[in-house]
């Protein structure tokens, strides 16, 4: 790496590193404002508020990053060049015959490196404290109890509905379990006093543990007909007599929290998701996937989109050049959530177009603009 690459990128480390900081303090302070009062009755309850705040905002900054890494990095790098360009250093480097493509290039490999840092946040690290954004905070110990919006079991054909849930003891209140004909002989529908989630072990299936069942009364006497979804005491010795057990791979996030789960789960976790015959995420969660592996592309797309608007004339002003910056950003923004609402909520365009349609419109319009603008 020569002395030209340090320096440039040195420039650009301190900016980006300043605009993380500057961003992310003002989010944290106008949230911790918002939410002081129920954050000091969570750190009464638990002994410290800075534990408290520590396990919030450490989550919620991760996530503040992914929707802000590519801006972050076309700020620091559009940045770096006004400052190369007011302090008149960059007339010296084309004086002393460097081309603009070779000074903007540790620019280049510092927003790829930014992009891939995003990609892993996004892969390895938002699914590990998924339960922790799925809580705002009004109910960040997960003891309110919230509407169920019943989700429909495919592989089953039960839709699984009740009255409320609480996410702290995967419980829902009133479950109320709509059957299919093929479980006609249950009659309509399972109803209970409460049903807890219980996940896949070496002995048990995953579903859904309703204690008191209160229809069908006589749920013992009922001759499963070989069935093996609706599991009761004569199915196995752990199952109460009143009780009954559903089997499912409907899991209790799927049935809370859906829409934060697909926006949080790594691709695989999406991919596993779509294979799964209990499950229909539909148009949602396959424009996710195809979006997942197009991010990193599109922050480099949105650099290349943002660096001739600096580069176009020895433009000093850094205000003029944040102001150009945040026109294209509206308007990348604005393409690209077009596209995906129309892969999301449209039969016109499929949710693999609609994901990579936002790169098919602005690559080349990214490279036609760096040609003309940095030899």
């Amino acid at each position: 790496m020569i002395i030209l690459d340090r320096y440039v990128l040195r420039i650009y480390v301190k900016v980006l590193a300043v605009s993380f900081l500057s961003l992310t303090g003002l989010f944290i302070v106008i949230d911790m404002f918002g939410n002081l009062e129920e954050f000091i009755t969570y750190g009464e309850r638990q002994g410290s508020l800075l534990g408290v705040l520590t396990d919030y905002y450490g989550a919620h900054v991760l996530s503040f990053y992914d929707r802000i890494s590519g801006l972050l990095a076309l700020i620091a790098a559009v940045f770096t060049i006004t400052w190369l360009q007011r302090t008149n250093e960059m007339t010296a480097l084309m004086a002393a015959g460097i081309p603009k493509a070779r000074i903007v290039r540790p620019l280049l490999v510092a927003t790829v490196a930014v992009a891939l840092v995003a990609a892993a946040n996004r892969e390895f690290t938002l699914p590990r404290v998924r339960d922790k954004l799925s809580r705002n905070a009004q109910d960040w110990l997960g003891e309110t109890a919230k509407e169920l919006k019943p989700t429909r079991d495919f592989r089953t054909g039960i839709l699984i509905g009740g009255q409320t849930t609480v996410a702290a003891h995967k419980q829902i209140n009133a479950p109320s379990f709509r059957l299919p004909r093929t479980l006609n002989h249950y009659g309509k529908q399972l109803a209970a006093r409460q049903a807890n989630y219980w996940p896949l072990t070496a002995d048990r299936p995953s579903g859904y543990y309703l204690k008191d069942v209160t229809q069908p009364s006589n749920l013992a006497g009922i001759d499963p007909r070989g069935q093996q979804v609706i599991l009761t005491h004569r199915d196995a010795d752990w199952i109460e007599p009143a009780d009954c057990f559903v089997v499912s791979d409907v899991t209790f996030e799927h049935l809370s929290v859906k829409g934060v789960w697909y926006k949080y789960a790594s691709t695989w976790e999406l991919i596993r998701a779509l294979r799964n015959p209990s499950l229909d995420y539909g148009a949602d969660a396959r424009v996710t996937v195809h979006k997942r592996f197009l991010e990193p592309m599109l922050d480099v797309t949105l650099l290349l989109l943002g660096l001739p608007l600096v580069l176009a004339r020895s433009n000093k002003n850094v205000f003029v050049a944040a102001a150009k910056c945040l026109l294209l950003v509206a308007g990348y923004f604005l393409i690209t959530l077009a596209c995906q609402t129309l892969g999301r909520n449209t039969f016109l365009v499929s949710p693999a177009l609609a994901a990579w349609l936002p790169l098919l419109i602005l690559a080349p319009l990214a490279h036609m603009a760096a040609l003309r603008r940095w030899e």
